[in-house]
């Protein structure tokens, strides 16, 4: 797993930094005339976000299985808050002070840096700091949505139930029109998160052909949203998209994951693995913006386009390491601490009322 997150996130950052063509200030050019081969294959970069969905529906499952709602809530505000903050406040001193940040980003206000660290941006209407925590706002609601079978305790007939009802959501309510439902059942994503906790449970209580029939069905209605997923991409890329490759991609993080569920993979035992898994996070947070910015320096000085790739990923890497290290690691543990105390959880009754 570890090893297949840092894949997705490369994956994103070639689509951002080769695959999109729509500023081309960056590169002082089209990244798809500057080097053609690779930009065609970055171009479909982007599909390592689905892979990302699969993968965190197999990981929640798991992390939360046999544990408790609060551990559940801990867990989650644990992994995702303290990276994504240094992320932000990362981000937003580079927008707002890089005289080589992309052409039309304008600078962040205190204000909307602030949103920002609630990771609630974009229901409060708020321009992201990063342009990729779109997709946390999707886990987010995941998490909301899984919650509701945390809070009743997780079994493999409750969960099965929770993939099978959200999928039937999922799936009628392009036909609605609710902006509601639309928002709450996901149907562009819903599928990647159901199948991937349905590959959890292959993982967890072994094949049997209904968890089978559930990926499956699953990848099924996947392939059919990518027509609709797809037209954002193509206006960043400037070009059509092969609904082929797309299905063929999207066949492939399935399968991959199908024989990681099922053990196939479990030869893979790289210790570097484990330092990949955590890199990954604040690589896929950093990115994009701070990416554009050092690549646009790079060509101020003439950097041939593939050298300035490795030296950019280079000092994304160290980056990541370092947020890790010495923010990530620390931050995490506190607010551990913090939410594992006891006057941070809810009372079974009415504390005492105060004397005045």
């Amino acid at each position: 797993m570890d090893g297949l997150r840092l894949i997705a996130a490369l994956s994103v950052l070639s689509f951002h930094w080769a695959g999109v063509n729509i500023h081309p200030e960056v590169w002082g050019a089209r990244p798809g005339k500057l080097m053609p081969p690779f930009h065609a294959f970055a171009s479909y970069g982007w599909m390592g976000v689905q892979l990302f969905f699969l993968i965190s529906g197999f990981v929640i499952c798991m992390s939360c299985w046999g544990r408790s709602a609060r551990d559940y809530f801990t867990s989650r505000v644990v992994r995702l808050y303290p990276a994504y903050w240094v992320g932000v406040l990362i981000t937003a001193v580079v927008v707002n002070s890089a005289s080589t940040v992309r052409a039309g980003r304008k600078s962040m206000s205190i204000s909307e840096i602030l949103t920002n660290l609630t990771m609630l941006e974009r229901p409060l209407g708020v321009t992201e700091a990063d342009g990729v925590y779109w997709t946390l706002w999707i886990e987010l609601r995941f998490y909301l949505l899984f919650a509701i079978v945390a809070v009743m305790g997780l079994t493999y007939r409750r969960v099965l139930a929770f993939c099978g009802i959200w999928m039937i959501l999922a799936v009628i309510t392009p036909s609605v029109g609710s902006a509601l439902m639309d928002t709450l059942f996901m149907p562009q994503d819903a599928p990647y998160f159901i199948a991937g906790v349905a590959l959890y449970l292959i993982y967890r209580f072994g094949v049997n052909p209904l968890l089978l029939g559930v990926v499956a069905f699953s990848w099924l209605v996947a392939q059919n949203r990518l027509h609709y997923t797809a037209g954002s991409y193509e206006f960043e890329v400037h070009g059509k998209l092969s609904w082929t490759v797309m299905a063929i991609v999207s066949g492939a993080c399935f399968l991959v994951m199908l024989a990681a569920a099922t053990g196939a993979l479990n030869w893979i035992r790289w210790k570097g693995l484990t330092v990949a898994g955590a890199l990954t996070y604040p690589v896929y947070l950093l990115h994009q913006e701070l990416g554009w910015a050092m690549i646009r320096w790079g060509r101020n000085y003439d950097i041939p386009p593939f050298p300035l790739l490795g030296l950019c990923l280079t000092a994304i890497l160290l980056l990541a390491w370092l947020v890790h290290r010495f923010a990530e690691r620390p931050l995490s543990n506190l607010l551990k601490r913090l939410l594992d105390g006891a006057k941070v959880s809810l009372p079974k009754s009415d504390p005492p009322v105060r004397s005045r």
